[in-house]
């Protein structure tokens, strides 16, 4: 092989890990200006590969609400991708490798927010430990494998600033004139004669013809309007209030997580049937609120949201087991249950229930307690053990006693602090 000739990959645009990776860098997606919904990421990516940005959107929205690395891979897409009509990205015009048009400023801000998109990310958001690491590495996984099968198409053409050629130098002047004498021909101005014809004059000495203006781009033609939008909206609104009233009939399955779980899937099945016809666009609009309620009835127990446990605080401090109530509730307010009070010996069973507020029960010092806490929002500190964050937080275990006395506790609060501690 010559050294002239180009080796061709193999497949797709290069044809091992290395070379896919360093080909993606250099035809990576470029954001686009018009037809971005925000930064433009979710649509440079779906014009680069040729897939509707409708899927990418999709995913970064349920890479946000499941995992929280939705976020980080935005804010690196918003921070390494060149915008349209720039030649560098954002990060690499902070580093001085060309002229990006968002400011350095703007740059350094992208850089502080990744931290704590980051830290989301590697906490796992939501949902357990390590979830947005994993989700964030198939993220990348998947990348990597739409490059290479598809990173032959839509490759982007960087614009190159042109380079305008000197019109005058002393150099050209001085051989201008030197050449003129030496051909004998004189000229007081000791220029080239040559130098005074107009590059575009006509022969007939008047002005030079002009170009007529290229003629104007036809306009885009209108895109169909595709009705698998509405057609889901309705399906969605009519699963959404079967459910509700199946709900509120008594059918114990149709909860209200199970009732938005159910909209909130008809709506993903829209969406991913209207990238297939580029239509549905406006189900996001109800896709995102969605998964916000969602998640927020499966990470806050809103049972405990009752009107029949009234508002205000509850103090109780039972001397006798006959006096220990099965459930301490309130919809709102502060919780306090002393059991230190108790005889040797008593065996009680008992549950705090608090929507909203902070519940604290204290235990005899010798007695063995089984304990649970449960919050939706709050700190949790049960017989030493600690926990605290937003998210559903449970601590359950069997503290050991030598007076005889044996309690068994659960509280659950909605929104507030649970503590258990000896008295």
């Amino acid at each position: 092989m010559s050294g002239s000739e180009t080796q061709v990959p193999k497949r797709g645009p290069a044809a091992g890990f290395e070379e896919t990776v360093k080909d993606f860098w250099r035809s990576r997606p470029v954001r686009p200006v018009h037809g971005r919904k925000f930064a433009g990421v979710a649509a440079g990516i779906g014009y680069r590969y040729g897939i509707d940005p409708t899927v990418v959107r999709v995913a970064l929205v349920a890479a946000t609400v499941f995992g929280g690395f939705g976020v980080f891979v935005y804010l690196l897409g918003w921070l390494f991708l060149p915008q349209e009509g720039d030649r560098v990205s954002a990060f690499e015009g902070l580093i001085g490798r060309g002229r990006a048009s968002s400011s350095p400023a703007f740059a350094v801000l992208l850089l502080i927010l990744l931290f704590p998109g980051l830290t989301w990310t590697l906490s796992g958001g939501w949902m357990t430990d390590g979830t947005g690491l994993i989700g964030f590495a198939l993220m990348a996984v998947a990348l990597y494998l739409l490059h290479r099968n598809r990173g032959q198409f839509n490759r982007p053409s960087m614009p190159t600033p042109a380079q305008p050629a000197a019109a005058f130098s002393m150099a050209s002047a001085s051989a201008a004139s030197a050449s003129t004498a030496t051909e004998g021909g004189w000229d007081p101005l000791a220029a080239d004669p040559s130098a005074w014809d107009l590059p575009n004059a006509s022969p007939s000495g008047g002005m030079p013809p002009q170009t007529p203006p290229p003629p104007p781009a036809p306009p885009m033609p209108r895109r169909r309007k595709s009705k698998i939008g509405a057609a889901t909206f309705g399906i969605a609104v009519l699963v959404g209030g079967v459910g509700t009233v199946l709900g509120l009939d008594g059918e114990p399955w149709f909860t209200m997580q199970h009732v938005v779980g159910l909209t909130l899937a008809v709506v993903g099945i829209g969406l991913v049937a209207g990238s297939f016809v580029r239509g549905g666009r406006g189900l996001i609009g109800l896709a995102v609120p969605l998964a916000i309620v969602g998640m927020a009835l499966t990470t806050v127990p809103f049972e405990n949201f009752s009107v029949k446990g009234g508002v205000g605080d509850l103090k109780a401090t039972p001397v006798q087991v006959s006096e220990v109530l099965p459930e301490y509730h309130r919809s709102a307010g502060n919780i306090d249950v002393d059991l230190t009070k108790l005889p040797a010996g008593a065996s009680v069973t008992t549950k705090v229930s608090n929507g909203a507020g902070n519940s604290t029960v204290l235990v005899p010092a010798g007695a063995e307690v089984k304990v649970s806490c449960e919050t939706g929002a709050g700190d949790i500190d049960c017989l030493g053990q600690s926990r605290s964050g937003v998210g559903e937080e449970v601590i359950d275990f069997t503290s050991p006693g030598s007076n005889g006395q044996k309690i068994t506790v659960k509280v659950e609060n909605g929104v507030g602090n649970v503590e258990v501690r000896r008295g």
